[in-house]
């Protein structure tokens, strides 16, 4: 049967023309589907799914439906899209949107707003762990008995900024490449980073007059982290900072705004023109770049297993498709951008008891398996028990919201309406100081001058989370906030910029005075973040086990690695952590390769 148009087909599924009926009467999209076309609407001739991307079937849904931008246009609300999507790629249909079986809104697994999809069912992740994957033992053991299915020089498991670093740095050193990413969507925890990449002594700091250097990066780094970090991986994250930025302007990325976060001494931090998120940006810099050398890349396929020789070198990695299955792939090298773990409650509790119960900033797939994996191949880890909480997680709708509000000159004042710590302070004491706040919340206090000097702001207001008033006794009045000491701390704030010191609490910037426009509450409470422990790592980013030694062919990048952050990570620092450790393991891996 000829496929439906794309008007009839949305109509159709949003109950506006009159198939509505069948709609209500199928239980799945597949049983819908089949009452107005045949199975090969969808499917191959021989019945097959393509491949665990579901790259064949994906396409059928767009060349009824339209493509993610086009279907945005007919599905608008108030204040948010679920189609129109703020991750980088190209969204699979299937990312949300099952066949057989009911569909879960993969935005609920972060977000708590009120999303609407036919043959829909509550979100919940059924995530088997690497121990319960093990359990396959008869298909594992089929798979390893068989002859690789593919034979590359490099493995990357997971597509975020480090992985995908990994795999243009890769390929571009000679080396053949597949990616794979066990989530159904690119861009791991880098998709959602907002604030900026930290990078020092960059030409996009000299052209606006900011003298900085790796050297005081450095010391940064080292003071935000407590100095427990690894100096000789902060040495390594510092001094190729600008050679990250290039390497990424050079890709075409837009890092032209550079602003300030907590705990720098010098503004560093660089995004794209007039302040837009940072994270979606470059990894889809990165991707784009991916497809032009047409990389292989696998969504839906998880890694299991480094595989290695009787001497220990690796020898390739078992992977299971969500589709296909378990298979193993030949490779001289591995390298693991899996992410960290800070979705994983139970994990993150166990190590840092006071963290229990608290929500995450983090997409659905940062659970730790990674690190399984790692551990499994004899990598040690360390700083385990350092977990970060960031201070600014919207309540309503689980929205994180970018530390650079606040770089830009947002305040920070409780339900009293008074300021109680220094903004731009580093994140630990920043969301320690907010739990000690009633309510354990706080809210973000902005006008238009700030809104106006930081594009990702928009995004904010239109999902609905940042309301606003003309005056400060009127935003007091909707917020539950005491609007006359609001007003006082404004004035008292302004007064400050003023005279250019803060003698209330020591921000070192203060960008602007607060007194442009319409004023705006964001009310916020630390989430779980970023997990600063990992696998060990050398300075050419090769895994180590517990003497120390490299585990040849084995390297790591990312969240997924320690050492980086020691006790806390400064704002800015995982993007640039991400490109620069992702790069040099790409880098690293090909050569290797090479000589093996």
């Amino acid at each position: 049967m000829k496929k439906m148009k794309l008007a009839v087909c949305l109509a159709t599924l949003m109950g506006t023309a009159g198939l509505m009926g069948n709609a209500v009467a199928a239980d799945n999209l597949a049983d819908f589907h089949t009452e107005n076309q045949e199975c090969d609407s969808c499917h191959t001739a021989d019945g097959e799914l393509s491949n665990d991307s579901l790259t064949y079937e994906n396409a059928q849904c767009v060349s009824c439906h339209g493509t993610l931008a086009e279907v945005a246009e007919t599905t608008k609300h108030e204040h948010y899209n679920a189609h129109a999507s703020h991750f980088p790629g190209e969204v699979a249909c299937t990312s949300c949107h099952s066949a057989h079986e009911k569909s879960m809104v993969y935005c609920d697994s972060c977000h708590s707003f009120d999303f609407n999809m036919p043959y829909a069912k509550k979100w919940q992740r059924d995530e088997p762990t690497i121990a319960e994957l093990a359990k396959d033992k008869a298909e594992r053991q089929a798979a390893l008995a068989s002859a690789p299915r593919d034979t590359v020089d490099v493995v990357i498991v997971g597509s975020g900024g480090a992985g995908f670093s990994a795999a243009v740095a890769a390929h571009d050193n000679g080396a053949k490449v597949i990616l794979i990413e066990k989530e159904p969507v690119i861009g791991g925890n880098a998709k959602l980073a907002a604030g900026g990449m930290n990078a020092a002594w960059t030409d996009q700091q000299k052209a606006k007059n900011i003298t900085d250097s790796p050297e005081t990066m450095y010391k940064d780094t080292m003071k935000g982290g407590g100095d427990i970090n690894d100096p000789a991986l902060v040495k390594i994250l510092s001094s190729h900072s600008k050679d990250s930025v290039d390497w990424m302007t050079k890709m075409g990325a837009d890092l032209s705004d550079v602003g300030m976060m907590g705990g720098a001494s010098v503004t560093r931090s660089h995004r794209p023109t007039g302040g837009a998120g940072v994270g979606a940006h470059v990894v889809q810099v990165l991707y784009d770049n991916a497809v032009k050398r047409n990389i292989d890349l696998r969504m839906n396929t998880r890694g299991i297993e480094v595989l290695k020789t009787d001497d220990g070198k690796v020898k390739g990695i078992l992977v299971k498709g969500m589709y296909k299955g378990y298979y193993w792939v030949k490779a001289d090298a591995v390298i693991l951008a899996t992410g960290g773990f800070a979705k994983n409650n139970e994990r993150v509790s166990k190590l840092d008891p006071s963290l229990k119960g608290f929500i995450s900033t983090n997409q659905p797939g940062a659970v730790g398996d990674g690190l399984d994996v790692a551990e499994n191949a004899g990598g040690a880890l360390k700083d385990m028990q350092y977990i970060q909480a960031h201070p600014t997680l919207s309540v309503k709708g689980g929205v994180m919201i970018t530390e650079a509000v606040r770089g830009n000159g947002a305040i920070l004042v409780n339900r009293e309406g008074k300021r109680f710590v220094n903004e731009i302070t580093t994140r630990d004491k920043a969301s320690a100081a907010i739990l000690e706040q009633t309510g354990k919340t706080a809210y973000l206090i902005f006008d238009d001058s700030v809104r106006k000097s930081l594009s990702k702001i928009n995004q904010y207001v239109g999902l609905g989370v940042a309301p606003s008033a003309d005056s400060l006794v009127k935003l007091g009045e909707m917020e539950g906030i005491d609007g006359k000491a609001l007003t006082e701390t404004v004035a008292r704030y302004n007064s400050l910029v003023t005279s250019g010191k803060d003698t209330d609490f020591e921000r070192p910037n203060l960008p602007r005075a607060l007194n442009e426009g319409n004023y705006y509450a964001i009310e916020i409470t630390p989430g779980v973040h970023h997990t600063m422990g990992g696998v060990m790592i050398d300075t050419k980013a090769e895994v180590m086990d517990a003497k120390k030694q490299v585990i040849p062919g084995l390297y790591g990048a990312g969240e997924v690695t320690g050492g980086v952050h020691g006790a806390n990570r400064l704002g800015g620092n995982a993007i640039s952590d991400i490109i620069t450790f992702g790069r040099l393991a790409g880098e690293e891996a090909a050569k290797y390769s090479k000589k093996n």
